[in-house]
């Protein structure tokens, strides 16, 4: 029980933090001048620190990093779906506003998450597709719209 409410914490702050990002990317576009330069900047920035906490956290774990296990696929797809939806971030949050961009983007996270788990995408355990599912996804969307309406 308190792994579960630990982990789901953890998600909502996740979402804080895009939140939080988008304004921050954007107000950096306009500075820059370019919403691509923003995407990259952040990604440069992101690359860094994680970089450092991997080098820490596998030399205090004693432990060595895979590298040549994962296909060389997997190592450019996650950057590169990352990299669209931070730049369409950028573009979207000035235009939609933070809160109906984050409804939209994790509306789609949802959409996306139900059919992820339907098929087992990568080794996922299958979870059907469900009325409450769907009826969440679908709800989940409406907020978003109404968010951008009003």
């Amino acid at each position: 029980m308190i792994w579960s409410l630990l982990w789901g914490t953890l998600g909502v702050a996740a979402g804080a933090f895009l939140a939080i990002q988008a304004p921050i990317n954007a107000a950096l576009s306009k500075g820059l001048g370019l919403p691509v330069a923003a995407a990259a900047s952040s990604f440069f920035a992101g690359a860094v620190v994680l970089a450092l906490v991997s080098a820490v956290v596998s030399q205090a774990q004693g432990v060595s990093i895979g590298w040549r296990v994962p296909p060389l696929w997997m190592f450019f797809a996650g950057g590169c779906l990352g990299a669209a939806y931070i730049t369409a971030a950028i573009i979207l949050t000035p235009r939609l506003g933070a809160a109906a961009t984050m409804g939209f983007a994790v509306a789609g996270q949802l959409l996306a998450g139900i059919l992820v788990d339907r098929i087992g995408f990568l080794g996922l355990a299958v979870r059907e597709i469900s009325f409450g599912r769907v009826a969440g996804a679908v709800l989940l969307l409406a907020g978003a719209v109404l968010i951008r309406i009003y």
